[in-house]
């Protein structure tokens, strides 16, 4: 499948191409592009399921993998967040030649069966809510977001939204498609690429993080949760750059 994409900067530059975790899409990225990445051609992509791009079935890793490779022919360096750092790591492992360098911004490559079952069964209780402010409160409340400013919330999460029937507004994202997806997050990951390699965690994230340290692996612990590019965007975005500035 052709993914739906926005592209941000000089189309010589260096190629650039980021994948968001489930329930968000590619507008999280357009921040980190314009600012950090100024000198870089960087891709964001909506995942299978997420945005505008399709959300029919199949939904697993396989499948997901091909659709990167469907529409980024050409190798790039990619960042993932989250899932998307679980898929840059699978594409590393099955079409090593299309990753040149990778970041992977607290990836998910190690969840807990339990704590996979446990989000698959939140997803598929869709929420509603009656203006974006309530979904940001909600967002807050829920204990995923530790120190982000309020105002880059809501300006990153208007777009993620969509009146539904009762013109209420939802994420929009296939529940199914993020069910499986937190299935196929409770699979053994692939190790670490073997490309240079950046790995940022959030200091205080819930996610795990096992692998060992490796020549080729650069790990920078910032602060606040799992959601990197809010709760510590300065950090992240300046250990991004610096990691990509010898491309330039």
């Amino acid at each position: 499948m052709q993914l739906n994409t926005e592209s941000w900067g000089p189309d010589d530059g260096p190629l650039v191409v980021c994948l968001h975790g489930v329930t968000s899409r590619l507008g999280r990225f357009r921040r980190l592009a314009r600012e950090a990445l100024p000198g870089f051609r960087v891709v964001g992509v909506d995942l299978r399921g997420h945005g505008e791009s399709g959300w029919s079935p199949p939904w697993d890793l396989e499948t997901h993998v091909a659709d990167l490779l469907e529409t980024v022919e050409e190798p790039a360096i990619w960042i993932g967040h989250s899932f998307g750092g679980r898929l840059v790591a699978e594409l590393a492992a099955r079409a090593p030649d299309h990753v040149e360098r990778a970041v992977l911004l607290d990836p998910a490559l190690h969840i807990d069966p339990s704590t996979a079952l446990m989000q698959a069964e939140t997803t598929r209780l869709e929420a509603r809510f009656g203006s974006l402010a309530e979904y940001v409160d909600f967002r807050f409340s829920s204990g995923t977001i530790l120190r982000a400013p309020r105002d880059l919330v809501e300006a990153e999460s208007a777009e993620d939204l969509v009146p539904g029937e009762d013109t209420r507004l939802r994420v929009h994202y296939c529940r199914s498609a993020v069910v499986t997806a937190w299935s196929e997050m409770a699979t053994p990951a692939p190790p670490l690429p073997k490309c240079p390699t950046l790995v940022v965690l959030g200091e205080a994230s819930w996610i795990p993080f096992r692998e060992e340290p490796r020549p080729n692996v650069e790990i920078v612990k910032v602060p606040g949760g799992h959601t990197v590019l809010w709760d510590a965007y300065d950090e992240t975005a300046a250990a991004i750059a610096a990691f990509l500035s010898q491309m330039l």
